[in-house]
């Protein structure tokens, strides 16, 4: 027999504040990783079981001894809206096994299949409303997902429409059911009194939208009854069914109880389903490819009919794979069948755990169906092929069950299995997706269900489609313009009818710097008679245009292509020789000296392989090294003498390049707009922001800072901060050009920039958060200023300037502004000089083994005299930014993960441990000895680990020194 860890509780709110109720799983998830396959915990007056193997929940599948409990859960609360239906009843209750004998029948294969016709109907909405919504409009796949199963199952069950389709907002009953799930997920972590004394308005709407719910069904149920129908629908058998056993029919009430149970289960699985099914096949293009071959191939362009939904295996494998890693439903609750005490403890497991009588048995899929043990080590990523029929019929028993278990199971699995089929297929058939954040992790939210968030994607109409056309296309009252199999055009198209010649232009960029010599290069491409299109380069992937010039502007970090160039370099490499005949391209990379072995891996490897597999080189491969400071004087370089004399060898213009002015079309604007961050980061709150160092040492602090739930981070991960400027340093450029501190500029559509376009922006908030104040001048910038000098001695003095002392004395655009007043720019020159502002990343200093919302950074905040003028103080941007911070500010945040192998060891028990760092570099080791500490705790053994730091003073600036001597009493590590 072996102890199961339990989590400490608090008495009367158990473990109230360890759980979090609006992302139970992710709580379970997170602790889980600390305990291992098995964890317990208080809430409600219930103890509860949490298991994570597979081993485990192979036992407790067993029906002979465990059986379906609705309590202590989100499932059990919402028997205050749905009673005794199908999803929230007990075993033993009545209604149940006369509601699953009667209404069984109606979900076996040929019922469902007979609903297809009603099923293709509401699906031709969802692709008549992305065709005329354009390629342009961001689509929120889960909350179209969530209308079409609405009104599927509304249309199928009920002959109800919802039409949820025409409307801007969502149906009432939607809304309803919505806050019904999340309130009943966080009643049932509340002791009952609150619900009822503390949480009293919540109550008020929590039993409002129950009636919401009720009076919906009751409608449906009262229109069939005032106007029969012989439909051999659901509802028809609800009301007129007999129990086969019993010969009786179901109550009134059970009937409204399962109308609602229909609805509610009958779409938010499904809808939640197909959002994390097109999240995987987009972020992996590979398999998306293969789905829409197998499509084109089965079905081509005619219409979809039941027969062929059968023919189609590998997209069911991609369905299998998606619900495996997220199953909607992420688990049921179980208890001990017996009711005799003593065949108490019950046992689970090859470690014997012990189960109580009164236990509650909680049961998580998402790392179940995760568990390396079934999977294998990859068994967190999306490989399709794991799931085809002969791999699938090997699986161990009771390792893939995101439909529940033995005759609790879902009684609709059939119809959403179908359902799905479909829409993929015809999703498929008519569209080209991308997302619109090509780095997009997956994040997701859950009241009962869980679903994704935050993610929004585009969908095109395929080469033989028509938005005009595409309803009688979709029903065959038309001939589609093409009838042969796989004739596709997959090239992008130029939506603009200019007379400039088209150009794409992509980037791959993780700290921003590549993204700005992309825009830097659409601004350029434009004088030289080119219409460029900017996107990241993975938008490219299996969309390599021969049409125009590609140019390719990307970095390596840390040898590993950029986030938003992972997908297109893995598509890279699995092409074959010559697929890319006919494209044209040229490559420009960045890259750090300090990563010698990996120095422009990606950029030469991209360079490398696209001529390889038969596209053609324009230009030779342009290089910078970052870290010298000159990459946008070398970026330069490269245009004017080796890639624009390339591109006109192969594509003609009308225009010549005019050096006279690059500065951006500008106007000022009278009233004020606030900022609009642009980076994909998400909103975190400072907890605390305290010096580390004694006085007279150089600042250090330790920022403390509550992220998101739905961000999460490993030990060795970086935290991306989006900083602002100085005020200071705004302060004076604002002063330099006469502008007060609350004007506004607009920038034209025409114009090429990262910028905000055709908006009033304030200068101020502009210059706060949009743009590098402190990035080095290049030569074409002295060039500029130099036209705009007054005087003899300020043109000579910047004549003088060469590339090496702008870099040692790190002197910029403002520097020298500040410097010659004489120098007169406009605003609209001076803005084009400047990059947009980037991320900083800093390595995270804490393990969420200790606690999973919270995130810490060490930084030394950098302020000295300037290089360029030692009476003026430099400040850098990110650290003087931090250093300013408060608790309760909120600043922006993304956790980026660590490409190189740069975390602890997984075999933590049998693998040691050296660390080696000085000053601000301990914070990435911090983290790891923190979890270590949090292991050792929970009853884990570790190997040994060393860790050596290097300071000026062992007493003033030996950074957490309390804290190492702590862990290292634990045995975490030896300092």
């Amino acid at each position: 027999m072996t102890k199961i860890p339990e989590l400490s509780a608090v008495p009367i709110f158990g473990n109230i504040s360890d759980i979090d109720s609006t992302n139970i799983h992710a709580s379970y998830t997170c602790i889980s990783n600390v305990h291992g396959e098995v964890f317990a915990y208080k809430t409600a007056g219930q103890h509860v079981v949490v298991v994570n193997s597979h081993d485990l929940y192979n036992d407790v599948c067993d029906e002979t001894r465990f059986e379906k409990r609705p309590v202590a859960s989100g499932l059990g609360e919402m028997r205050n809206g749905l009673g005794d239906g199908l999803f929230t009843s007990y075993n033993e209750e009545e209604n149940w096994g006369l509601a699953h004998r009667t209404l069984m029948p109606k979900f076996g294969p040929f019922s469902i299949k007979d609903m297809f016709n009603e099923m293709y109907d509401i699906s031709c909405q969802l692709v008549s409303k992305w065709a005329r919504q354009g390629p342009e409009h961001p689509i929120d796949p889960t909350d179209d997902f969530t209308r079409l199963t609405l009104d599927s199952i509304a249309l199928c069950a009920m002959d109800t429409r919802f039409n949820s389709f025409y409307r801007e907002k969502s149906h009432p009953f939607v809304e309803a059911m919505v806050y019904f799930l999340q309130e009943s997920s966080r009643r049932a972590f509340r002791p009952s009194f609150m619900s009822d004394y503390v949480y009293r308005a919540a109550t008020k709407r929590y039993w409002q939208c129950i009636e919401t719910l009720q009076a919906t069904a009751l409608q449906a149920i009262k229109h069939r009854q005032e106007h029969p129908s012989q439909k051999p629908d659901l509802l028809n058998a609800m009301i007129q069914g007999k129990d086969p056993k019993t010969g009786e029919g179901m109550t009134d009430q059970s009937i409204v109880y399962n109308a609602i149970t229909f609805l509610i289960a009958g779409h938010e699985t499904t809808a939640g389903f197909l959002g994390f099914l097109f999240i995987l096949l987009i972020i992996n293009p590979r398999t998306l490819k293969a789905a829409q071959s197998e499509v084109d191939n089965v079905v081509n362009t005619t219409p979809i009919r039941p027969e062929h939904l059968s023919k189609l295996p590998y997209i069911n494998a991609c369905m299998r794979e998606a619900i495996r890693l997220w199953p909607t439903a992420p688990g049921p609750r179980v208890s001990p069948k017996s009711h005799n005490d003593a065949d108490y403890p019950v046992y689970i497991g090859k470690n014997m755990y012990p189960i109580q009588k009164d236990d509650i048995i909680a049961t998580n899929l998402l790392k179940i169906h995760r568990d390396p043990a079934t999977y294998g080590e990859d068994a967190d990523e999306f490989i399709p092929e794991r799931m085809l029929d002969e791999n699938f019929n090997k699986l161990p028993p009771n390792s893939w069950k995101p439909f529940g278990n033995g005759m609790r199971a879902c009684l609709g699995k059939d119809f959403a299995w179908q359902e799905a089929t479909l829409n993929v297929a015809m999703i498929l058939q008519n569209f080209d997706l991308w997302a619109t954040d090509p780095s997009y992790t997956m994040k997701y939210s859950q009241m009962v269900t869980i679903k994704p968030t935050g993610f929004t994607m585009h969908a095109r109409l395929r080469a033989d489609r028509d938005p005009l056309t595409i309803e009688r296309q979709l029903w065959g009252g038309i001939e589609p313009k093409s009838h042969k199999k796989g004739a596709r055009d997959s090239t992008i198209k130029d939506a603009s009818t200019v007379k400039k010649t088209p150009m794409t232009i992509v980037f791959g960029s993780n700290a921003g710097t590549c993204e700005s010599l992309a825009y830097a290069l659409a601004n350029t491409a434009s004088d030289h008679g080119y219409n460029p299109q900017t996107m990241s380069l993975d938008g490219l992937t299996e969309q390599m245009p021969t049409d125009r010039p590609v140019l390719i502007v990307t970095a390596s970090y840390e040898g590993e292509p950029p986030d938003n160039a992972a997908r297109f370099v893995k598509w890279l490499q699995n092409l074959q020789a010559n697929e890319l005949k006919g494209v044209k391209y040229a490559v420009f990379g960045c890259g750090n000296h300090d990563w010698v072995s990996t120095f422009h891996r990606i950029p030469k490897l991209v360079d490398r392989l696209l001529e390889e597999h038969g596209a053609t080189r324009m230009a030779d491969i342009g290089l910078s090294d970052v870290a010298s400071g000159h990459v946008f004087d070398d970026f330069d370089e490269w245009q004017d003498e080796i890639l624009w004399s390339g591109v006109g060898k192969y594509f003609e213009t009308s225009s010549k390049l005019s050096v006279q002015n690059h500065g951006l079309d500008i106007r000022f604007h009278p009233t004020s707009r606030t900022t609009d961050l642009r980076q994909d980061v998400s909103e975190a709150v400072v907890q605390e922001n305290t010096l580390l160092t004694a006085p007279g040492c150089p600042e250090k602090r330790h920022l403390t800072l509550q992220i998101p739930a739905h961000m999460t981070y490993n030990p060795g991960d970086y935290l991306a901060i989006l900083p602002m400027n100085p005020v200071t340093l705004i302060k004076s450029i604002m002063a330099r050009f006469g502008l007060a501190w609350d004007t506004t500029i607009l920038i034209p559509s025409s114009q090429h920039t990262s910028l905000p376009k055709e908006r009033a922006l304030s200068v101020h908030d502009l210059l706060s958060a949009y743009v590098e104040l402190n990035s080095l001048a290049t030569q074409k910038h002295i060039s500029t200023l130099i036209s705009h000098a007054s005087d003899a001695s300020t043109r000579d003095c910047l004549s003088n300037l060469t590339t090496s002392e702008i870099s040692a004395k790190h002197i910029t655009p403002v520097s020298l502004l500040i410097a010659h007043p004489t120098l007169s720019p406009p605003f609209g020159e001076f803005l084009a000089m400047l990059p947009p502002l980037r991320v900083r990343q800093y390595s995270i200093s804490s393990s969420p083994m200790h606690s999973p919302h919270t995130s810490t950074l060490t930084y030394s905040v950098l302020t000295a005299p300037s290089l360029s003028n030692p009476a003026q103080q430099y400040q850098g941007a990110a650290s003087t930014y931090l250093s300013e911070l408060y608790p309760g500010d909120r600043i922006h945040v993304a956790v980026k993960a660590s490409h190189a192998a740069f975390h602890p060891p997984l075999d933590l028990e049998h693998v040691p441990l050296i660390m080696i760092c000085a000053g601000t570099g301990v914070a990435p080791f911090r983290g790891f000895v923190q979890q270590r500490a949090e292991q050792i705790v929970a009853g884990k053994k570790v190997a040994p680990a060393l860790l050596f730091v290097g300071c000026r003073h062992w007493d003033k600036d030996a950074l957490y020194r309390r804290e190492f001597s702590e862990w290292a009493k634990l045995g975490a590590v030896e300092m």
